[in-house]
């Protein structure tokens, strides 16, 4: 069970591009050990568990997401402090980001995340999804637009709308049937409208457990997706 939800929550292509991205995930590593003095790396302001005391399926899970992609996300780490919450949280995660059906691209989803968590204030989640939709995207300069004003981003005038109605949601505006009919205005229908609802209060949640935690994002997400991969070095059976 717990294989199937690290493969649904970092399915390929993101394995395959974190995966090309280690060897500059381990160089950071050790740089990091080699500096003398440097501070730990901060994760929480809570208790982050030893590995040895988690219950079986989280340790597999992180040993999993861990392996396929070159380093752990602090959010896994920060969680573990409550594990029934960090079993709850990723999987409504699952759902919401890594569903087959409905309109939304994965693309779709990080954008909405990064949007609405410019709005919160939350650093760990803009740093991290905007990692995740510059893989997903292939578009290694959007996000950095979006993190400064959305309006003026290179965005199709379907996004635009999609980050309008996430707004909408994320600021607690009335919703409205016009905010519905500009949706449909550019091809989403009213079960796209949920989703992007749910996406942007659930990370509303997420970004104030940030905050309360004080989480930090690995320094491995702020350079991932940027460069574009060097197909003539891919092993055989790699993705592109």
């Amino acid at each position: 069970m717990a294989s199937n939800l690290v493969f649904k929550l970092f399915r390929p292509p993101v394995f395959t591009h974190l995966t090309s991205l280690r060897v500059a995930a381990n160089a950071v590593a050790v740089t990091r050990k080699c500096s003398s003095g440097s501070p730990p790396e901060k994760v929480s302001r809570y208790p982050v568990p030893n590995r040895k005391d988690l219950p079986f399926d989280m340790l597999e899970l992180m040993e999993e997401v861990e392996e396929k992609g070159g380093f752990l996300p602090n959010v896994f780490k920060a969680l573990s402090h409550r594990p029934g919450e960090f079993r709850a949280f990723f999987s409504y995660y699952n759902e919401l980001m890594n569903k087959e059906t409905g309109g939304l691209t994965k693309a779709d989803r990080e954008l909405i995340v990064v949007a609405t968590s410019i709005h919160n204030k939350c650093l760990y989640c803009v740093v991290s999804h905007s990692a995740l939709h510059r893989i997903y995207s292939r578009k290694p300069t959007l996000a950095d637009q979006v993190v400064v004003n959305y309006k003026n981003a290179d965005l199709t005038p379907r996004e635009i709308a999609m980050l309008d109605f996430a707004m909408a949601v994320c600021r607690s505006d009335t919703i409205t049937e016009q905010h519905f009919e500009s949706l449909e205005e550019v091809g989403f229908d009213r079960e796209d409208a949920w989703d992007i609802a749910a996406i942007a209060a659930f990370f509303a949640m997420s970004n104030r457990l940030a905050h309360l935690a004080d989480m930090r994002p690995n320094v491995e997400f702020y350079n991932m997706g940027r460069i574009p991969r060097d197909k003539s070095k891919r092993k055989p059976g790699d993705e592109s």
